[in-house]
């Protein structure tokens, strides 16, 4: 294990979307090893409070905040008299994101917002520490494209991804060979799942929910957005879509199963009746250290699981009835890029709305499902066409929603 004494380089890191969840639990694994990590730059549209106060810890020289709030984050800048540059918008992020200095890009803005920036940081050959899930789910063969192209680097730290990916041999997580090989002798590929907080639950009791209740998940700390589509298992469709790409496996070979414990993160199963499995707390500080040192390791900061006070792991089967969204991310694979755009473009709109408190929580499959229809089997080769997509995708979404509320 890493210590403050080995002597490796250190590492200047952009973290996209430092206000979030994944921006804290990064900036708490850089803070525990300052001589190895310095943070370069940081993104934050919204929370502009939290942003200066990371400004005024990390004291990067760029941030990155949207257009119109660039006068009020200069004079918070200037009042706590820092000099960090300002980037603006979407070119701030591609900006960023590309920059000569930076080594290590934190890809955690959520949503396809997060989309160019981390598509520029992969033709830059920057390595990428992945969490928007996004960019893989509706720019998959784009993105992956470019990683091969560039000699980037793609290093998942959705847990279950990162999960995957430890239990992977060595060749294939450097890319040396194909996760297929015969020699590998790799069978399937297993996501689990929290199940929510709607697990035990009926679907009438889903069709009641609150939003104060679809957001309380037991066992993980994340934002609203993420947290609704855990409830719903939109994420772990989403998850589906982009293990696929990430690692060259069809779908018909990754396998989700529900695991309420949220111990075990993902798992390989092999041709000769292995499983290998990644285990520990639930704790997203894990897997971002882990992608932070590949492939050393370093302290996360994250406590040690007890296995002593493991009662029991279980697996369970996902009801396709009430967690609609996770089949039509199966069905999404099927019909291709542009599905895949469509419903994660409408699975967006479709959680703001009910947020918003437009909609029910079962609304969100319902809209989900009927811009799926409308989606063509075409396949989509450039970033301009997926954002065409997206756009009229949002535009479908929103008119769902209006017939709802006629």
């Amino acid at each position: 294990m890493l210590s403050s004494t080995h002597t490796i380089p250190q590492k200047n890191i952009a973290i996209m979307g430092a206000t979030g969840s994944i921006g804290d639990s990064t900036l708490s694994v850089v803070s525990q090893h300052p001589d190895l990590y310095n943070v370069v730059g940081v993104t934050g549209f919204s929370r502009l409070d939290k942003l200066l106060s990371i400004c005024q810890q990390f004291k990067p020289t760029y941030v990155c905040v949207a257009k119109e709030k660039e006068a009020t984050f200069a004079q918070m800048l200037s009042e706590a008299h820092l000099n960090c540059k300002i980037l603006i918008g979407e070119q701030g992020l591609v900006e960023l994101a590309t920059l000569a200095e930076v080594d290590m890009v934190v890809a955690a803005i959520v949503g396809a917002a997060g989309l160019p920036s981390t598509l520029a940081a992969a033709n830059a050959g920057k390595t990428i520490l992945l969490a928007n899930k996004e960019a893989l789910v509706m720019a998959g063969e784009l993105m992956i494209k470019a990683v091969k192209q560039s000699n980037a680097k793609l290093l998942p730290i959705d847990s279950e991804h990162n999960a995957i990916f430890q239990c992977l041999p060595t060749a294939v997580q450097q890319q040396r060979n194909a996760i297929h090989d015969d020699n590998h002798g790799i069978k399937k590929l297993w996501l689990t799942a929290s199940g929510g907080p709607f697990l035990h639950k009926t679907l009438d009791d889903m069709k009641r929910a609150s939003v104060a209740e679809a957001v309380k998940h037991p066992n993980w700390s994340m934002g609203q957005k993420i947290s609704v589509d855990s409830a719903t298992m939109m994420n772990k469709g989403l998850e589906l879509i982009e293990a696929s790409f990430l690692f060259d496996m069809p779908v018909s070979e990754i396998e989700v199963v529900i695991h309420p414990q949220s111990i075990v993160h993902s798992m390989v199963e092999y041709n000769d009746g292995s499983f290998l499995a990644q285990l520990g707390s639930p704790d997203m500080r894990t897997p971002i250290a882990h992608a932070m040192a590949y492939p050393d390791r370093i302290s996360s900061g994250v406590e040690r699981l007890d296995i002593f006070k493991l009662s029991g792991l279980n697996f369970v089967r996902p009801d396709l009835e009430k967690f609609k969204c996770l089949g039509l991310a199966y069905q999404a694979m099927q019909q291709g890029s542009y599905a895949c755009i469509a419903l994660n473009a409408s699975n967006e709109i479709a959680v703001q709305a009910f947020l918003n408190g437009d909609i029910r929580l079962t609304d969100i499959a319902d809209i989900n499902e009927k811009v799926l229809l409308q989606a063509e089997k075409q396949p989509i080769g450039s970033l301009q066409a997926i954002l065409a997509v997206d756009k009229l995708s949002r535009e479908q979404a929103h008119q769902c929603i209006a017939d709802l509320n006629a």
